[in-house]
């Protein structure tokens, strides 16, 4: 079990000022890829949220790197295995509307948190034996 859980890594972002919606639409283009990919992508990104999840990813491959001494990331061949991203606090502000009325703004926020793991990759078959 202690070996199961050293070859996972994790890293949670709390209240993270974006709404649960738009982190979702990053996490879900990263999720399941190679770190080293899921950099790539989360870098040459044009949203503002794959700024923040690229922090997080670098953060969980530095507890890996912390757990793991000595090992190399590019050997233990690293993927993204989960993100899940949740709804956080909401801030409640009050914008001006006509006549004297006044709308409730909801500023949403989220909580992400994202496993970095060992990809399991299956053996391979060399040879097979066939009875007749």
């Amino acid at each position: 079990m202690k070996e199961a859980r050293k070859s996972v890594a994790m890293a949670k972002l709390n209240n993270c000022p974006t709404s649960p919606r738009k982190m979702r639409l990053v996490a879900d283009m990263v999720r399941g890829m190679e770190v080293s990919k899921a950099l790539y992508v989360l870098k040459h990104s044009g949203k503002e949220a794959s700024i923040r999840l690229e922090k997080l990813l670098l953060s969980a491959l530095s507890n890996w790197q912390s757990k793991n001494e000595g090992a190399s990331m590019d050997e233990a061949n690293l993927i993204v295995q989960t993100i899940n991203v949740d709804g956080g606090r909401m801030l409640k502000r009050v914008q001006p509307a006509p006549q004297g009325r006044a709308h409730r703004v909801r500023k949403r926020s989220n909580h992400v948190t994202l496993v970095v793991g060992e990809a399991h990759v299956a053996p391979e078959v060399t040879e097979v034996n066939e009875a007749k």
